[in-house]
Protein backbone atom coordinates (compact mmCIF):
# COMPACT_ATOMS: atom_id res chain seq x y z
CA UNK A 1 0.00 0.00 0.00
CA UNK A 2 1.44 3.59 -1.19
CA UNK A 3 2.55 6.05 1.93
CA UNK A 4 -0.77 7.86 2.87
CA UNK A 5 0.48 11.48 1.62
CA UNK A 6 -0.04 13.57 4.21
CA UNK A 7 2.32 10.99 6.56
CA UNK A 8 4.77 11.30 4.15
CA UNK A 9 4.72 15.18 3.65
CA UNK A 10 5.06 15.28 7.60
CA UNK A 11 7.95 12.45 7.48
CA UNK A 12 9.82 15.34 5.34
CA UNK A 13 8.78 17.89 8.14
CA UNK A 14 10.45 15.46 10.76
CA UNK A 15 13.65 15.27 8.60
CA UNK A 16 13.64 19.12 7.54
CA UNK A 17 12.64 20.63 10.87
CA UNK A 18 14.61 17.93 13.26
CA UNK A 19 16.42 19.22 15.66
CA UNK A 20 15.68 22.38 15.41
CA UNK A 21 12.11 22.70 15.48
CA UNK A 22 9.70 19.13 16.32
CA UNK A 23 13.03 17.61 18.53
CA UNK A 24 13.48 20.87 20.10
CA UNK A 25 10.20 21.25 21.19
CA UNK A 26 10.25 17.74 22.03
CA UNK A 27 12.81 17.80 24.26
CA UNK A 28 12.16 21.35 25.55
CA UNK A 29 8.31 19.76 27.15
CA UNK A 30 9.85 16.40 27.56
CA UNK A 31 12.97 16.85 29.35
CA UNK A 32 14.06 20.63 30.10
CA UNK A 33 10.85 21.52 31.54
CA UNK A 34 9.66 19.02 34.96
CA UNK A 35 6.55 21.65 36.06
CA UNK A 36 5.23 25.22 34.69
CA UNK A 37 7.20 26.75 37.09
CA UNK A 38 10.45 26.04 34.95
CA UNK A 39 9.10 28.74 32.10
CA UNK A 40 11.07 31.97 31.70
CA UNK A 41 7.68 33.73 30.83
CA UNK A 42 4.50 33.68 31.67
CA UNK A 43 3.30 33.02 27.48
CA UNK A 44 2.01 29.50 28.06
CA UNK A 45 1.03 30.10 32.12
CA UNK A 46 -1.07 33.62 32.00
CA UNK A 47 -3.33 33.80 35.69
CA UNK A 48 -6.74 34.04 36.05
CA UNK A 49 -7.27 32.97 32.81
CA UNK A 50 -9.98 30.17 34.19
CA UNK A 51 -13.38 31.23 34.06
CA UNK A 52 -15.09 30.91 37.91
CA UNK A 53 -17.73 27.87 36.71
CA UNK A 54 -14.27 25.31 35.63
CA UNK A 55 -12.49 25.96 38.82
CA UNK A 56 -14.10 23.34 40.08
CA UNK A 57 -13.81 21.00 38.09
CA UNK A 58 -10.15 21.77 37.28
CA UNK A 59 -9.74 21.36 41.20
CA UNK A 60 -11.11 17.38 40.84
CA UNK A 61 -7.67 17.00 38.06
CA UNK A 62 -4.96 15.33 39.66
CA UNK A 63 -2.08 17.72 40.71
CA UNK A 64 0.83 15.81 38.67
CA UNK A 65 -1.53 16.60 35.48
CA UNK A 66 -2.00 20.39 36.77
CA UNK A 67 1.24 20.63 37.50
CA UNK A 68 2.84 20.43 33.86
CA UNK A 69 -0.16 22.33 32.11
CA UNK A 70 1.29 24.60 29.76
CA UNK A 71 -1.72 26.84 28.45
CA UNK A 72 -1.91 30.34 27.45
CA UNK A 73 -5.81 30.84 27.85
CA UNK A 74 -9.50 29.16 28.67
CA UNK A 75 -10.64 27.56 25.46
CA UNK A 76 -13.64 25.66 27.06
CA UNK A 77 -16.86 26.35 24.86
CA UNK A 78 -20.70 25.81 26.87
CA UNK A 79 -22.75 22.74 25.42
CA UNK A 80 -20.70 20.22 25.29
CA UNK A 81 -22.80 17.52 26.87
CA UNK A 82 -22.09 14.40 25.03
CA UNK A 83 -19.54 16.03 22.16
CA UNK A 84 -16.99 14.79 20.70
CA UNK A 85 -14.05 16.70 20.95
CA UNK A 86 -10.70 16.71 19.61
CA UNK A 87 -7.65 18.63 21.94
CA UNK A 88 -4.34 19.07 19.84
CA UNK A 89 -1.57 19.04 21.94
CA UNK A 90 -2.72 17.85 24.62
CA UNK A 91 -0.03 17.56 26.73
CA UNK A 92 -0.40 16.14 30.20
CA UNK A 93 -4.42 16.00 30.06
CA UNK A 94 -5.34 18.39 31.77
CA UNK A 95 -7.91 20.23 29.43
CA UNK A 96 -8.43 16.38 28.60
CA UNK A 97 -9.93 15.84 31.62
CA UNK A 98 -11.39 19.12 32.41
CA UNK A 99 -13.61 18.18 28.96
CA UNK A 100 -13.86 14.58 30.29
CA UNK A 101 -16.38 16.10 32.68
CA UNK A 102 -18.14 18.71 30.91
CA UNK A 103 -19.09 15.92 27.56
CA UNK A 104 -20.24 13.64 30.52
CA UNK A 105 -20.09 9.60 29.71
CA UNK A 106 -22.04 9.91 26.86
CA UNK A 107 -19.24 12.25 25.13
CA UNK A 108 -15.93 11.74 24.09
CA UNK A 109 -12.29 13.52 24.17
CA UNK A 110 -9.43 12.83 22.18
CA UNK A 111 -6.03 13.99 22.98
CA UNK A 112 -3.10 14.48 20.44
CA UNK A 113 0.08 15.04 21.53
CA UNK A 114 3.93 14.09 20.40
CA UNK A 115 5.72 14.18 23.58
CA UNK A 116 5.75 11.15 25.14
CA UNK A 117 6.96 12.08 28.64
CA UNK A 118 3.69 14.46 29.11
CA UNK A 119 1.47 11.39 27.53
CA UNK A 120 2.72 8.94 30.13
CA UNK A 121 1.59 11.43 32.99
CA UNK A 122 -2.07 11.68 31.27
CA UNK A 123 -2.57 8.01 31.17
CA UNK A 124 -0.96 6.95 34.18
CA UNK A 125 -3.89 8.99 36.04
CA UNK A 126 -6.57 7.88 33.46
CA UNK A 127 -8.19 5.43 35.91
CA UNK A 128 -7.83 7.52 38.78
CA UNK A 129 -9.97 10.00 37.03
CA UNK A 130 -12.48 8.15 35.58
CA UNK A 131 -13.30 6.73 38.86
CA UNK A 132 -13.28 9.97 40.46
CA UNK A 133 -15.89 11.08 37.86
CA UNK A 134 -18.18 8.17 38.52
CA UNK A 135 -17.38 6.80 34.60
CA UNK A 136 -17.58 2.93 34.32
CA UNK A 137 -16.17 3.47 30.51
CA UNK A 138 -13.71 5.79 29.74
CA UNK A 139 -14.45 8.95 27.68
CA UNK A 140 -11.18 9.78 26.85
CA UNK A 141 -8.30 8.79 24.68
CA UNK A 142 -5.06 9.77 24.73
CA UNK A 143 -2.75 9.34 21.19
CA UNK A 144 0.73 10.04 20.08
CA UNK A 145 0.84 11.81 17.04
CA UNK A 146 1.55 15.40 14.81
CA UNK A 147 -1.44 17.50 15.09
CA UNK A 148 -0.31 18.15 11.53
CA UNK A 149 -1.48 14.77 10.38
CA UNK A 150 -4.39 13.43 12.38
CA UNK A 151 -5.22 11.31 9.36
CA UNK A 152 -2.72 8.71 10.79
CA UNK A 153 -4.30 8.81 13.94
CA UNK A 154 -7.59 7.38 12.35
CA UNK A 155 -9.69 10.37 12.94
CA UNK A 156 -12.17 10.88 10.02
CA UNK A 157 -13.47 13.76 8.09
CA UNK A 158 -16.20 15.22 9.69
CA UNK A 159 -16.87 13.37 13.21
CA UNK A 160 -15.37 15.82 15.51
CA UNK A 161 -18.10 18.64 17.15
CA UNK A 162 -15.52 20.73 18.61
CA UNK A 163 -12.03 21.09 18.66
CA UNK A 164 -9.90 22.85 20.62
CA UNK A 165 -5.94 24.10 21.99
CA UNK A 166 -4.30 25.73 24.27
CA UNK A 167 -0.66 27.14 23.56
CA UNK A 168 0.15 24.70 21.36
CA UNK A 169 -0.71 25.67 17.69
CA UNK A 170 2.75 27.96 17.85
CA UNK A 171 5.07 24.79 18.05
CA UNK A 172 4.06 23.66 14.76
CA UNK A 173 6.29 23.85 11.94
CA UNK A 174 3.41 23.77 9.35
CA UNK A 175 0.58 25.71 10.42
CA UNK A 176 -1.20 25.76 7.71
CA UNK A 177 -1.17 22.29 7.56
CA UNK A 178 -3.18 22.17 11.30
CA UNK A 179 -5.63 24.10 10.48
CA UNK A 180 -6.69 22.66 7.26
CA UNK A 181 -6.69 19.21 9.40
CA UNK A 182 -9.14 20.80 11.48
CA UNK A 183 -11.60 22.16 8.94
CA UNK A 184 -11.42 18.11 8.03
CA UNK A 185 -12.19 17.04 10.90
CA UNK A 186 -14.94 19.13 11.99
CA UNK A 187 -18.36 18.45 11.45
CA UNK A 188 -20.32 20.94 9.57
CA UNK A 189 -21.55 23.53 12.11
CA UNK A 190 -18.63 22.19 13.93
CA UNK A 191 -16.63 24.51 16.20
CA UNK A 192 -12.75 25.46 16.45
CA UNK A 193 -12.22 27.44 19.97
CA UNK A 194 -8.34 27.81 21.09
CA UNK A 195 -5.83 29.92 22.72
CA UNK A 196 -2.20 30.56 21.44
CA UNK A 197 0.10 33.27 21.34
CA UNK A 198 0.28 35.80 18.52
CA UNK A 199 2.63 38.49 17.52
CA UNK A 200 2.03 42.12 16.13
CA UNK A 201 5.13 41.38 13.52
CA UNK A 202 6.93 39.04 12.02
CA UNK A 203 8.88 37.10 13.70
CA UNK A 204 12.66 37.21 12.55
CA UNK A 205 14.07 33.86 10.95
CA UNK A 206 17.15 33.37 13.10
CA UNK A 207 14.41 33.85 16.29
CA UNK A 208 12.69 30.82 15.48
CA UNK A 209 15.75 28.55 15.32
CA UNK A 210 15.70 29.55 19.13
CA UNK A 211 15.12 26.50 21.34
CA UNK A 212 13.96 28.32 24.28
CA UNK A 213 12.62 30.96 22.39
CA UNK A 214 10.31 28.25 20.73
CA UNK A 215 9.70 26.31 24.18
CA UNK A 216 8.32 29.37 25.49
CA UNK A 217 5.72 29.69 22.97
CA UNK A 218 7.26 33.15 21.13
CA UNK A 219 8.85 32.43 18.46
CA UNK A 220 6.54 30.33 16.45
CA UNK A 221 3.96 32.45 17.56
CA UNK A 222 2.42 33.82 14.02
CA UNK A 223 1.75 37.55 13.26
CA UNK A 224 -1.57 38.13 13.69
CA UNK A 225 -2.67 39.64 9.97
CA UNK A 226 -1.02 36.56 8.44
CA UNK A 227 -2.84 34.34 10.54
CA UNK A 228 -6.22 36.33 9.30
CA UNK A 229 -4.53 35.69 5.66
CA UNK A 230 -4.30 31.81 6.67
CA UNK A 231 -7.80 31.23 7.56
CA UNK A 232 -8.99 33.44 4.42
CA UNK A 233 -7.14 30.28 2.46
CA UNK A 234 -9.30 27.91 4.30
CA UNK A 235 -12.15 29.31 3.44
CA UNK A 236 -12.94 30.82 7.11
CA UNK A 237 -14.27 34.24 6.14
CA UNK A 238 -15.35 35.60 9.76
CA UNK A 239 -13.57 33.92 12.81
CA UNK A 240 -14.16 36.08 16.15
CA UNK A 241 -11.77 37.38 19.33
CA UNK A 242 -13.07 36.05 22.23
CA UNK A 243 -10.06 37.73 24.31
CA UNK A 244 -6.89 39.00 24.25
CA UNK A 245 -3.87 40.44 26.51
CA UNK A 246 -0.52 41.11 25.74
CA UNK A 247 2.31 38.94 26.99
CA UNK A 248 4.78 40.67 29.56
CA UNK A 249 8.11 39.13 28.67
CA UNK A 250 10.05 40.04 31.97
CA UNK A 251 13.14 37.84 31.48
CA UNK A 252 15.84 39.53 30.49
CA UNK A 253 17.92 37.26 28.68
CA UNK A 254 14.65 36.86 26.05
CA UNK A 255 13.46 40.04 26.60
CA UNK A 256 17.00 41.04 25.07
CA UNK A 257 16.80 38.62 22.16
CA UNK A 258 12.87 39.59 21.39
CA UNK A 259 13.63 43.41 21.38
CA UNK A 260 10.37 45.30 20.13
CA UNK A 261 8.56 42.49 18.97
CA UNK A 262 5.09 42.40 20.66
CA UNK A 263 3.15 39.26 21.83
CA UNK A 264 -0.41 38.62 22.76
CA UNK A 265 -2.20 35.46 23.89
CA UNK A 266 -5.51 35.51 22.00
CA UNK A 267 -8.86 33.35 21.75
CA UNK A 268 -10.24 32.69 19.06
CA UNK A 269 -13.67 30.84 17.67
CA UNK A 270 -14.50 29.70 14.47
CA UNK A 271 -16.79 27.72 13.19
CA UNK A 272 -17.05 25.34 9.58
CA UNK A 273 -20.01 27.58 8.01
CA UNK A 274 -20.09 29.15 4.95
CA UNK A 275 -20.15 32.46 6.04
CA UNK A 276 -19.58 35.76 4.29
CA UNK A 277 -16.82 38.38 4.61
CA UNK A 278 -18.77 41.33 5.66
CA UNK A 279 -21.16 41.81 8.18
CA UNK A 280 -24.28 41.92 5.79
CA UNK A 281 -28.43 43.07 7.46
CA UNK A 282 -30.82 40.54 6.59
CA UNK A 283 -32.69 41.70 9.85
CA UNK A 284 -32.61 38.94 11.45
CA UNK A 285 -32.77 38.90 15.57
CA UNK A 286 -31.69 36.19 18.27
CA UNK A 287 -32.38 35.87 21.33
CA UNK A 288 -30.77 33.75 24.29
CA UNK A 289 -32.81 31.80 25.86
CA UNK A 290 -30.94 31.56 29.24
CA UNK A 291 -30.67 27.84 29.01
CA UNK A 292 -26.90 27.09 29.34
CA UNK A 293 -25.93 26.09 32.97
CA UNK A 294 -22.72 27.89 32.90
CA UNK A 295 -24.38 30.96 31.07
CA UNK A 296 -27.48 31.58 33.17
CA UNK A 297 -27.80 35.50 32.54
CA UNK A 298 -26.09 36.20 29.39
CA UNK A 299 -24.04 33.97 26.53
CA UNK A 300 -20.82 35.60 25.07
CA UNK A 301 -19.94 34.47 21.42
CA UNK A 302 -16.85 36.51 21.16
CA UNK A 303 -15.95 40.27 22.71
CA UNK A 304 -18.47 42.15 20.91
CA UNK A 305 -21.49 39.61 21.42
CA UNK A 306 -22.69 39.30 24.67
CA UNK A 307 -26.66 38.24 24.14
CA UNK A 308 -28.34 38.79 27.69
CA UNK A 309 -31.35 36.35 28.07
CA UNK A 310 -34.46 37.56 27.32
CA UNK A 311 -33.12 40.56 25.21
CA UNK A 312 -33.75 40.39 21.53
CA UNK A 313 -30.27 41.65 19.69
CA UNK A 314 -30.07 42.24 16.21
CA UNK A 315 -27.55 40.50 14.22
CA UNK A 316 -25.88 40.23 10.94
CA UNK A 317 -26.49 36.76 9.26
CA UNK A 318 -22.82 35.50 10.07
CA UNK A 319 -23.91 35.53 13.73
CA UNK A 320 -27.53 34.01 12.91
CA UNK A 321 -25.75 31.04 11.49
CA UNK A 322 -23.22 30.53 14.53
CA UNK A 323 -26.14 30.61 16.90
CA UNK A 324 -28.59 28.32 14.88
CA UNK A 325 -26.59 26.25 12.34
CA UNK A 326 -24.24 24.84 15.35
CA UNK A 327 -24.97 22.85 18.21
CA UNK A 328 -26.12 26.17 19.94
CA UNK A 329 -29.23 26.24 18.20
CA UNK A 330 -31.34 25.05 20.99
CA UNK A 331 -30.13 27.78 23.05
CA UNK A 332 -31.30 30.65 20.82
CA UNK A 333 -34.42 31.61 19.02
CA UNK A 334 -33.39 33.19 15.78
CA UNK A 335 -35.82 35.27 13.90
CA UNK A 336 -36.08 36.10 10.00
CA UNK A 337 -34.04 34.29 7.44
CA UNK A 338 -32.14 35.87 4.88
CA UNK A 339 -35.12 36.22 2.02
CA UNK A 340 -34.80 40.40 2.60
CA UNK A 341 -31.57 41.46 2.21
CA UNK A 342 -30.57 45.17 3.77
CA UNK A 343 -27.01 46.13 3.00
CA UNK A 344 -23.98 46.02 5.03
CA UNK A 345 -24.10 46.91 8.77
CA UNK A 346 -23.70 50.43 9.34
CA UNK A 347 -20.17 49.81 10.67
CA UNK A 348 -16.54 49.24 9.14
CA UNK A 349 -12.92 49.32 10.11
CA UNK A 350 -11.60 52.29 12.55
CA UNK A 351 -9.11 54.11 10.31
CA UNK A 352 -5.80 52.23 10.93
CA UNK A 353 -7.16 49.78 13.24
CA UNK A 354 -6.35 46.10 12.85
CA UNK A 355 -7.04 42.77 14.27
CA UNK A 356 -4.58 43.57 17.47
CA UNK A 357 -7.47 45.97 18.01
CA UNK A 358 -9.84 43.06 18.86
CA UNK A 359 -13.76 43.54 18.51
CA UNK A 360 -15.86 43.41 15.11
CA UNK A 361 -16.68 40.94 12.98
CA UNK A 362 -14.01 39.59 9.57
CA UNK A 363 -11.49 38.34 12.41
CA UNK A 364 -11.83 40.75 14.65
CA UNK A 365 -11.34 44.19 13.34
CA UNK A 366 -12.09 46.95 15.50
CA UNK A 367 -15.10 48.29 14.15
CA UNK A 368 -17.36 51.58 14.21
CA UNK A 369 -21.17 51.20 15.06
CA UNK A 370 -23.63 53.74 14.45
CA UNK A 371 -26.78 53.89 16.64
CA UNK A 372 -28.62 50.92 16.15
CA UNK A 373 -25.59 49.08 14.65
CA UNK A 374 -26.51 45.99 16.45
CA UNK A 375 -24.14 43.35 14.61
CA UNK A 376 -20.56 44.60 15.01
Amino acid sequence: MPPHPVSAKIRRMQNEATPSTLESVRNYYGKVLSSSQDLKTNACCLPGAVPAHLREKIARIHPEVQDRFYGCGSPIPSALEGATVLDLGCGTGRDVYLLSQLVGPKGRVIGVDMTEEQLAVARKHLDWHMKLFGYSQPNVEFHQGYIEDLATLGIRDGSIDVVISNCVVNLSPDKRRVFSEIFRVLKPGGELLFSDVFSGRRIPEPLTKDPVLLGECLSGALYKEDFRRLMRDMGCLDFRVVNKSPLAVTEPSVKAKLGNIDFYSITFRAFKLGLEDLCEDYGQVATYLGTLADAPHAFELDDHHRLEKGRPMLVCGNTAAMLQDTRYAAHFRVQGDRSVHFGVFPCGPTPGATMAAGSGSNGGAAAVCSPGGGCC
